[in-house]
């Protein structure tokens, strides 16, 4: 084994990508798979989970689907009893479940503030406690990343809610990494920038383009394998072995410009 190898193999190692069925989760899951992890895509969509699943063993990696509600904890309990039982093991979880929203303020409902919170953030929550806890008790450790956003830094105009549950995942992330850091247990948080996927392309006007761009050094999008780098860094037990709390912004430059 290479040097680059030891640092970012992740060989006999499971990995579960919670929003796997997702565009950039999906791609994480990717990732993972090709580094020589045997991930595990869990979502909502079994028809997604599959092609996803088909790409991975297409590429020469191992993988299957799961079903699980991120909003909801018993489900993502059931999720990694199943890994277990399955698998025998946990050493990596990426938490990326999650909605977004372009409703005005004052237009806000209960129901839709509510879901946005409960998908991004209470999500996210549980499964630390789950996952965590079953890193913690088999002695062996592990990784979670937990996705964040630019707005995770500051917030962004036009999805107030979503804005918020991305900083609170942050804050999350700070906490739970303290408390699991003696335990054998990494907390990181990755968080891209503009990458067009299915929650956000339906607000990306003209207007809204032209706006990112003025604010994004390296004018343009990312693409989703673009976000592989500092997956595999943050989750890798050799490369990431001392990162925990912290949070990697891919964004092409946008949290580090002013005007």
């Amino acid at each position: 084994m290479s040097y680059l190898e030891k640092l970012f193999s992740f060989d006999g190692q499971v990995a579960v990508v919670i929003g796997g069925t997702g565009v950039l989760c999906g791609e994480m899951a990717e990732g993972l798979g090709k580094a020589g992890a045997h991930v595990v895509v869990a979502g909502r969509s079994e028809e997604r989970g599959a092609a996803r699943v088909e790409a991975i063993e297409k590429a020469g990696g191992k993988a299957c689907f799961a079903s699980v509600d991120a909003m909801s904890k018993a489900s993502i309990q059931e999720l990694c009893d199943k890994v277990v039982k399955d698998h025998g093991r946990v050493d990596a979880v990426v938490n990326g479940a999650g909605v977004n929203s372009a409703t005005p303020y004052f237009d806000i409902a209960e129901d839709e503030f509510d879901k946005i919170i409960k998908s991004n953030l209470a999500g996210v929550h549980y499964s630390c406690q789950v996952f965590g806890k079953q890193m913690i008790d088999s002695g062996a450790g592990g990784s979670i990343l937990n996705i964040g956003s630019v707005t995770s830094f500051l917030p962004l105009s036009k999805v107030f809610t979503y804005s918020a549950s991305k900083a609170a995942v942050l804050s999350l992330t700070k906490n739970v990494a303290r408390e699991f850091a003696t335990q054998g247990v990494r907390v990181n948080c990755l968080c891209p920038g503009f990458f067009p996927a299915e929650q956000n392309r339906k607000i990306l006007s003209e207007e809204r383009v032209a706006d990112i761009m003025r604010h994004t050094p390296m004018k343009r999008f990312g693409e989703p394998e673009e976000l592989m780098g500092a997956t595999l860094l943050l989750l890798a037990r050799g490369a990431g072995s001392f990162i925990t709390g912290e949070a990697i912004y891919v964004d092409g430059g946008f949290t580090s410009m002013t005007i």
